[in-house]
């Protein structure tokens, strides 16, 4: 089953895509989705999205699980951060899969057993669960929380069949 990861910014969203079979867990692609610092926020917002997609079409994942925001001491950031976060949930929804959300300390958790590890960490261990692999910052990040999502779908598919 290919699962897709993402960890969403307005200037950089990373992806990661694995395959996941039993407990084994295999790199397929990884990448960020670059948009342009310049430019109005709708416009931004649209080469986001298309970015996304375009990801989402070539890796032609079965599930997308996305890292919930944090809140920034800078209200304007987070509210331009909420709205990118939910640009790159609506594509992989407009693209028929199901998304799932998972804290930024569960997907830490997950991969590196501490809810506060920093990037250089979370990096590390993506390249020692899946060997070979050298991601970097935001496309670790997504490669983490695709991991993360290997290992706790099944409880989150009961938790959404309960609500």
């Amino acid at each position: 089953m290919r699962l897709i990861g993402l960890d969403p910014g307005l200037r950089l969203t990373g992806w990661g895509v694995i395959e996941v079979e039993g407990n084994r867990l295999r790199h397929v692609a990884h990448g960020v989705v670059k948009v342009a610092v310049a430019g109005t926020l709708a416009g931004r917002l649209k080469e986001l999205f298309d970015g996304v997609a375009g990801v989402i079409e070539a890796q032609r994942p079965i599930e997308a699980a996305v890292e919930e925001t944090f809140v920034n001491v800078n209200p304007g950031s987070t509210l331009k951060l909420g709205q990118a976060r939910g640009v790159v949930m609506l594509a992989p929804a407009r693209a028929g899969l199901e998304v799932f959300e998972y804290s930024a300390n569960l997907v830490k958790k997950s991969v590196v057993g501490a809810g506060h590890a920093d990037k250089n960490q979370i990096a590390m261990m993506v390249s020692r669960l899946l060997p070979g692999v050298e991601a970097k910052a935001d496309a670790a990040d997504a490669l983490a929380v695709a991991i993360c999502h290997a290992h706790h779908r099944a409880t989150a598919r009961r938790i959404e069949a309960a609500l």
